[in-house]
């Protein structure tokens, strides 16, 4: 029986690894490149079925294909739109969602969508082709993309959901979200609990219905009732998203949010946050005293460029510094709302495209 692979490809591959090999230690991202390659050469030598190798061969090519696509982009910051692929044209819902996406490119922001139809459609239509990106899934029943995406170079064509929805929300920094079925409050729940859990954001999350409609508010008194009222949520957990049934209250929303707040990362045990501009000392002591319920020890300080972010194309923006308890992510959001309403009065309210 013929092997799946021919005498040539084998050749192929042993060249290439030979030749990775040997520039490994000269790659810029030698540690991360050496551990992924030592993950696959130890599955090698387990006991795995073809079905595990098939989907992980699928995972790595819908990776490559997203990280090619999105890297000469890294810098710009992006918006999900989520919401139904059964809205027609002709509903409210879908004109908002091309006018949401028209006037969000204007601040700033290129647009991704599941490349689908209804909302999908409408968020492609009106960022235009040049600041959208489509994220397809492939489905035996649907879904082509939709005509204002399709043939575009920023297109990707995923196999499996768990890949796609990752580059959602790598990517993203917003998301809006209008009414849709399952798969829309599937990317809802999905959102929150990754915020909630600190695996995604701080980013802002508006929940999009058109003037007089109840669908995000029915939703929010289900959360209320069914979880906060039970004790399964924190009281500061909505704090994570903004309901509004107005587009400008939707584009402050996202605009504010990166007023002052740049970014945040974790270096070692210290939680950073990068700051577009620096803080009063008296703001900081305001901030040590309404928030000292987050931190583990120590204090919220001031900071220029720690050593281990040397390197960050952030390293010239002011920071704070402080020992996050990782656990009470509402009163996180709670505080970078504070922070963005100190700069109010010393900050103009600039375009957040750049990372």
């Amino acid at each position: 029986m013929a092997s799946d692979f021919d005498k040539s490809t084998i050749e192929f591959i042993e060249a290439e690894v030979s030749k990775l090999l040997k520039n490994l230690p000269t790659l810029k991202q030698q540690k991360w490149i050496g551990r992924s390659l030592s993950t696959i050469v130890n599955m090698a030598g387990e006991e795995l079925d073809r079905l595990d190798w098939k989907i992980l061969a699928a995972s790595l090519q819908d990776m490559e294909k997203g990280f090619k696509t999105f890297y000469p982009y890294r810098h710009i910051r992006k918006i999900t739109i989520f919401g139904s692929a059964r809205t027609s044209p002709d509903t409210p819902e879908y004109k908002m969602a091309v006018k949401f996406a028209n006037n969000i490119t204007k601040q700033g922001f290129m647009v991704m969508t599941g490349a689908g139809g209804g909302i999908m459609q409408a968020g492609n239509e009106g960022a235009g082709s040049n600041k959208s990106f489509g994220l397809n899934i492939q489905l035996p029943f649907e879904q082509e993309s939709n005509p204002f995406i399709e043939g575009d170079n920023k297109l990707i064509n995923f196999k499996y959901f768990f890949t796609r929805k990752l580059f959602f929300l790598k990517e993203t920094d917003a998301i809006a979200l209008f009414p849709g079925g399952f798969g829309t409050l599937d990317e809802a729940f999905e959102s929150l609990t990754l915020t909630q859990t600190g695996k995604y954001g701080p980013a802002p999350l508006v929940l999009i219905d058109y003037p007089g409609g109840n669908y995000w508010h029915d939703w929010n008194d289900f959360i209320h009732k069914q979880l906060l009222r039970r004790g399964l949520i924190s009281p500061e957990d909505p704090n994570f998203y903004t309901i509004t049934d107005n587009l400008e209250s939707a584009y402050q929303a996202i605009a504010n949010f990166y007023r002052v707040y740049h970014s945040s990362r974790y270096v070692g045990e210290k939680f950073v946050i990068r700051l577009n501009s620096e803080l009063l000392q008296k703001d900081v002591d305001f901030l040590n005293q309404e928030f000292r319920d987050i931190l583990t020890v120590g204090k919220i300080e001031k900071s220029q460029v720690l050593p281990e972010e040397s390197e960050d194309e952030t390293s010239h923006l002011p920071r704070l510094i402080m020992h996050f308890n990782q656990k009470d992510t509402g009163r996180l959001y709670q505080m970078i709302s504070q922070i963005n309403k100190m700069g109010e009065n010393t900050t103009e309210l600039t375009h957040p495209e750049h990372k």
